[in-house]
């Protein structure tokens, strides 16, 4: 049984007056359940972590109620809420909504006649992401991955659907936090972007969505072994 391996160090909390407490709080809740810092089945108690972040109660439960939405904590009348295991049915869910919104995204990019300021943006997080994978910057890795997909994104103009894709790939998120470093061929990552790059380059529109489908599918193929090296982190397979 293995621990996850973590991806740089969490930050201490310090409230930023210019956002919601609310929205700050379940951004740091997410993080440190995204990387298992709250493990499944922990419970998390709202008049402890009021204490301990210095905040109200009220804001808390805010937030609680916010990961409770997406599937990520249970609530337990009068004992708090509970960190819930990854099941494959939410990653199933999760990386069918994102594929959906992604490649509708794609298909804007492709109707756009001058795409070399998009190829030049994708050429440059490659190079990076080649450079972070020979230091084993996971990290910067990681981010570099995210900044592929979000310029993408930014071209076709859906800049305000990133968000609704962040919250939709949070399944996705978690998981790929055991498997960054673990069981994930991140070299592959890399050639399945340069794929996609060239289809978008080669105005070859249903070769692109097919490299893209490809691409983010790809967490099925390693599930299982994901599950065998972390077995307290998934819930058990429903008969």
């Amino acid at each position: 049984m293995s621990q996850p391996p973590a991806l740089g160090t969490l930050k201490p909390f310090v409230p930023d007056l210019r956002q919601p407490l609310a929205r700050q709080l379940y951004q740091l809740l997410l993080e440190r359940i995204c990387r298992f810092e709250l493990e499944p089945g922990q419970l998390i108690s709202e008049a402890s972590l009021s204490a301990t972040l210095g905040v109200s109660r009220t804001p808390v439960r805010e937030a609680v109620a916010r990961l409770a939405e997406q599937g990520l904590v249970e609530v337990l009348p009068q004992r708090g809420s509970r960190v819930l295991p990854l099941r494959r049915s939410d990653l199933e869910k999760s990386q069918f909504m994102r594929e959906a919104l992604e490649t509708a995204m794609l298909r804007k990019v492709m109707a756009i006649a001058e795409r070399h300021f998009l190829l030049m943006q994708l050429d440059k997080e490659i190079t990076l992401q080649r450079t972070y994978l020979q230091v084993g910057d996971l990290e910067r890795f990681y981010q570099s991955d995210e900044d592929f997909h979000r310029h993408i994104a930014m071209f076709a103009a859906c800049g305000p659907i990133i968000e609704e894709i962040a919250r939709v790939k949070v399944h996705m998120d978690r998981f790929r936090q055991l498997t960054v470093s673990s069981v994930e061929d991140l070299a592959m990552v890399i050639t399945q972007h340069q794929a996609i790059r060239q289809t978008i380059a080669g105005a070859d529109s249903a070769a692109a969505e097919a490299c893209l489908q490809q691409h983010l599918r790809r967490i099925f193929s390693f599930l299982e072994q994901a599950q065998g090296l972390f077995p307290q982190y998934f819930a058990e397979a429903q008969p």
